[in-house]
């Protein structure tokens, strides 16, 4: 597995794990009717601005296989002044689930957080029947902080729950997961 920073060439592949790793995990939470419908083109509208047009504190890391993508995560730098650093996308295709590559995003993640905002933490929003995603991220250290609503792309009002690593945390992370350098 090779773990690299996203480019333009990716944009149909984020796009489709994307919108795949929303209808199968997402169902029940947003509608049924966008997860059958728009969701691609919704999710290929977000990754061309992201891809062709980054915000300077946007980091996107693929995880690579030969040619197929199997994961992505994607983070925005010191996104919020009490918590820090925002995981904005974190997802691994299906088959590969419990393969360790999305242990390995949260680190590569953790470790350009460390290296770009070193007095911020990590943080993420997540979808609070998403019980899998909140036990891996507990399991990486990560602490419920607070639960909040948030408004899916179609308008839903869906509960969640914020998961941080304090900026400690977040050095940590990197090293035990990735080894110092």
């Amino acid at each position: 597995m090779r773990y690299r920073e996203a480019t333009a060439d990716d944009l149909p592949s984020i796009a489709a794990l994307h919108a795949d790793s929303w209808r199968r995990t997402y169902r029940g939470a947003y509608s049924d009717e966008y997860l059958d419908g728009p969701v691609f083109d919704d999710r290929l509208r977000v990754w061309y601005q992201r891809l062709s047009s980054p915000s300077a504190n946007q980091f996107v890391l693929v995880a690579e296989d030969g040619r197929d993508i199997e994961g992505f995560a994607c983070a925005f730098g010191d996104a919020d002044p009490a918590l820090g650093t925002l995981l904005d996308n974190l997802h691994v295709r299906r088959a590969r689930h419990r393969s360790g590559i999305g242990k390995r995003l949260v680190a590569e993640v953790a470790r350009w957080a460390a290296a770009n905002y070193p007095d911020s933490g990590l943080y993420l929003g997540v979808l609070e029947q998403n019980e899998n995603a909140q036990q891996f991220y507990k399991r990486l250290g990560a602490q419920d902080v607070r639960g909040e609503v948030a408004t899916s792309p179609s308008g839903d009002s869906v509960p969640s729950r914020i998961y941080a690593w304090s900026r400690d945390q977040v050095r940590e992370l990197a090293s035990a997961l990735l080894g110092a350098d």
